[in-house]
């Protein structure tokens, strides 16, 4: 978007379409208005796109009819994240140093009674300005500015909090590392610990969590964050007072239709039991506890145990209520054997099944390919191997919440009584 296509989408014959056509296909309505010249028809056509997807992203901010680019869009925090974000930082006073489309700045304008936004993009600071007024939102400052040079202008413990979201960015590919992100919080460490007490980092759910100690010193916890069984986020907590104290390891897992957040917390080493084969019940951790290596912790919470030494794949006799993850009710339980696992699914008559493949030498694809399945929601086939190392199939239902009455009479009567 330019400064000159975004005053055009503020003008009132412009904000009127885009309410009207809210719901056209983007590229639909651009053909069918390629020929106002009057009209910023690009970028409307972008907008409209924009706005059908925030709506899924940012529910509660959509309903402001705010403004978006697509690529600050897709790199923002969703609302259930930004809505966490804000749940644990709290002050007077923080900065977001990767200011964005503006989400956790918005939120965070609810619990600190000033905020200082940040952005070197000027049409992004325009477009932030334009969304905070339409939310209503007046403690939050914009400024227009390399972040570091920014907050190098302010006095030291200045901030409560420091927020930032580097660019991952390098060489117009996206990275993880932490050192090649912009700005790069590995060599401004202590500067921003100098600045404010807390600095709270938004990593890419994929960053590697072992030794990050030895980059950021004052690192206090990580939190990894999911959403819907899908891991968004990684946090990074740093503490003036953290260099000389262990790291916690946290996983957050949350609900875009729950307030209710789901914590795991690691408490030291905490050992792995094996099952003596695969019980009633199969589960599969949320991908944040396993990003956090926490499935040992939940398997004791739970008193669960797992399937084999190397993944996370769980199981019990018992149905465990509201497990934080998948959940599935085993049916049967096979040796891997390529020359007549075929004639185990004409048996079973599975012609569908998602396909689950976690320390086992096939991939997904190979296996639906040589064994011709389509997909489904409700029938599981894990590739994995039993406690001793062998390579097994479970044929699995996935457990949704209310559905034991779909299961049939057969299979209920022989569940165990819990």
């Amino acid at each position: 978007m330019t400064f000159d296509e975004l005053q055009s989408l503020l003008e009132q014959e412009a904000q009127s379409m885009l309410h009207l056509h809210q719901s056209d296909d983007p590229a639909a309505f651009a053909m069918q208005f390629h020929d106002r010249k009057e009209l910023p028809v690009r970028a409307m056509a972008e907008q409209i796109g924009c706005r059908q997807r925030a709506a899924k992203k940012l529910p509660a901010l959509s309903q402001h009819n705010l403004l978006y680019t697509p690529l600050a869009l897709e790199q923002s925090s969703g609302q259930r994240a930004a809505e966490y974000k804000a749940s644990f930082m709290s002050g007077k006073r923080v900065i977001d140093l990767s200011g964005g489309l503006g989400v956790d700045t918005m939120f965070l304008a609810r619990v600190f009674l000033e905020v200082v936004y940040c952005e070197r993009d000027q049409v992004l600071c325009a477009v932030v300005e334009h969304n905070l007024k339409r939310c209503g939102i007046s403690n939050v400052k914009v400024k227009h500015s390399d972040s570091i040079e920014f907050l190098l202008s302010y006095p030291d413990d200045c901030f409560d909090w420091i927020f930032v979201d580097p660019a991952r960015r390098e060489q117009g590919r996206r990275s993880i590392a932490l050192e090649a992100a912009s700005p790069d919080v590995v060599a401004f460490h202590d500067m921003m610990l100098c600045k404010a007490r807390w600095v709270c980092i938004k990593a890419s759910p994929a960053l590697e969590i072992s030794g990050l100690k030895m980059l950021l010193p004052a690192l206090h916890t990580i939190i990894v964050v999911s959403v819907d069984n899908e891991c968004k986020e990684i946090l990074l907590l740093l503490d003036q007072e953290a260099r000389e104290k262990a790291v916690m390891v946290k996983a957050v897992c949350l609900s875009s239709d729950s307030e209710v957040v789901n914590e795991i917390v690691g408490d030291g080493v905490v050992g792995r039991p094996l099952a003596s084969s695969v019980k009633e019940y199969i589960y599969e951790p949320d991908p944040a506890i396993i990003k956090g290596r926490l499935s040992s912790v939940l398997a004791r919470d739970y008193s669960l145990e797992f399937v084999n030494k190397s993944v996370d794949y769980l199981t019990s006799e018992c149905k465990i209520e509201a497990f934080p993850g998948r959940s599935f009710r085993m049916i049967e339980v096979v040796p891997y054997k390529p020359k007549s696992f075929r004639g185990f699914l004409e048996l079973h008559a599975i012609k569908g099944a998602s396909i689950q493949r976690r320390d086992f030498p096939l991939s997904p694809e190979e296996l639906r390919k040589k064994y011709r399945l389509l997909e489904s929601e409700r029938a599981f086939l894990f590739f994995t191997r039993d406690r001793e190392g062998h390579p097994i199939c479970i044929y699995a239902l996935r457990c949704f919440p209310g559905d034991e009455a779909a299961l049939s009479v057969q299979d209920r009567s022989a569940a165990p009584e819990c």
